[in-house]
This record gives C-alpha cells, structure tokens and sequence, in this order.
C-alpha cells in the first residue's frame, strides 16, 4: 500500500463534512484521506494540494468531476485556490507526515533504512538537498539545525565531527552519514539520534516550519465561519506550532486583544488535548504512534 492514513475516521469526524461543502486536503500524498472525503461529498468540492511528484501520478488516478489536484507546496495554497475561483472553504485537512511511500523509496534518501543519496526534496524542483546541507553548510549553520529541528544534545559536537569527516571525502549517501552519526550517538540509541539527524536535514531542506506557518496563517483567512481545521503531527516542533495557532492565533509572545479588552482570535480549540491513536492502530500502521490530532473551528 502506497500509504495507509492515520487517524482516518478521526479526520473525518473532525471535519464534520457537509455533503454540499468545499473542503482542502492540504497533503494529498496517496490520497487516502482525500478518497475517503470524496465518497462523502455530494455536489460538494475537494481540492487537494500536494508538491511531490508522485502524488501528482496517484490524483491522475482519481476521476471525479468533484475533485481537483493542484500541484504546489501547500504554502501558497490560497493564491492557488483564488485561481480556481474559490476564497472559502467549509473544511481543511492537513497531515504533516512524510508519506510512507516517499520514506520506502530508498533514492528519496528519507529513511535511515535504505542506503541512498542524500537527497529528502519533498519535490524534486527544489534546489537544496540533504547533500548540500550535509557537504557545504557551515560548523555554526549545521549547529544551529542539528539543535533547533533535531533537537541534538551534542548538536555543535556532531557538526564539528561532520565538518571534520567532509574534509577528506564528500559525504554523498545515507549510510556514509549514518557512520559517522554512529560515533556520536548515545550507546543503545543510535536510532534514535540517526532519525533526529534525518528529521533536522529534511525540516532545513524542505523549510519545513516556516512552510507550516504560512499556510496556518492562510487556513483562518480561507475557512468559512463555523469551518474546520483538522492538523496532524508527528513531532513536537509541528505540534507546538499549531497548538500556538490555535489557542493564540499566533506563534510568538501573549494574545492580542482588541481596544476593548477582549480577545479576538480567529479560530477555537475543538479539543483541549490532541487526539492519539488507539493501541489497535498502532499495531496495525507504526507511523501512527508519534500522531498528534488537532482540530479547530473559524470563529
């Protein structure tokens, strides 16, 4: 299966679909959440946003008048949404994973299961990759990432170490970056810490967190009063984003409140505390197990 989709009935729930309704799915991926939103549209819309271009062969897939696949990063969604002829919508969905196809094709250079280029471009357009990250950025740069997006103890130990190791020979392939991570991981974690690795170069490489704040900003101009946003994550820097969002309307410093004294935020928590996946689902799809579920409504 290209992609089993995690929380599903959750999402759906979340949502709550109006038959007659335009809803977004912001990671169209495999296009499971996006089918399964499909089968309960009638004479409603969905369109489905993703950058990779294996994404873009699975939309060819579906053939529904009702849906539309636009083929951008979902940061410039509501521009490409205007184009379509559409300022608001009933309902978002975004799930902030890396698709499972995208970590098991191993040229992708996503999972630290495979040996490959050190590539993890969520579309191939992009400039930056993970090698350039890895071969050109600076001690400080690769500091500063390993800390803030991996959230690296020994973060200015590890860039020192990589610097050292690209001096005689370009680091090219996963698994030649994953020896030398392997000497500076903790003992008995060093899967741990190669994936913390992997996630600070693919949040660098893809821009990953200011991508999430600008389309967050988007979603609370889009949503129609009453709308939902239903966000998915699968780390705690994802997660801190959108929880701030929600219950600030910003991701920085106190809420703002109107010359009255009140506050005026844009959207409302539906739940305090981000939903989980159920012991059954893990056991069914692992990816599930990191999955955090937010869920807001357009004041």
């Amino acid at each position: 299966m290209y992609h089993l989709p995690v929380l599903l009935p959750e999402c759906l729930e979340g949502l709550q679909i109006n038959p007659q309704g335009t809803y977004i799915d912001l990671t169209f991926g495999g296009g499971g959440h996006t089918k399964a939103i499909l089968q309960q549209l009638k004479q409603g819309k969905l369109f489905a946003f993703d950058q990779d271009e294996d994404a873009e062969l699975n939309a060819k897939a579906i053939a529904d008048p009702q849906f539309t696949f636009i083929k951008t990063n979902f940061r410039y969604f509501q521009k490409y949404l205007k184009l379509k002829g559409c300022t608001q919508v009933d309902g978002i969905l975004a799930d902030l994973g890396v698709s499972s196809h995208q970590i098991d094709s191993a040229h992708r250079g996503f999972s630290t299961r495979f040996d490959g280029e050190l590539d993890m471009r969520m579309s191939k357009t992009q400039d930056l990759s993970a090698k350039e990250v890895i071969n050109e950025y600076s001690k400080d740069e690769l500091h500063k990432i390993f800390g803030l997006y991996g959230e690296i103890r020994n973060a200015k130990t590890l860039a020192e170490g990589i610097i050292q190791a690209r001096n005689s020979k370009q680091i090219r392939s996963t698994q030649e970056l994953k020896a030398i991570l392997n000497r500076f991981a903790p003992k008995y974690s060093e899967f741990k810490y190669q994936a913390q690795v992997f996630q600070a170069l693919r949040i660098e490489v893809n821009d990953e967190l200011k991508a999430l704040e600008e389309m967050l900003v988007q979603t609370a101009e889009v949503l129609k009063p009453n709308g939902r946003l239903v966000v998915m994550s699968y780390h705690s820097l994802e997660d801190r984003l959108v929880k701030h969002f929600i219950q600030k309307g910003k991701f920085q410093g106190e809420i703002e409140k109107d010359i009255y004294g009140n506050y005026s935020l844009p959207l409302e928590a539906v739940n305090k505390k981000p939903i989980e996946a159920t012991p059954e689902e893990i056991a069914q799809n692992s990816r599930a197990r990191s999955a955090k579920l937010r869920i807001a409504r357009k004041n």
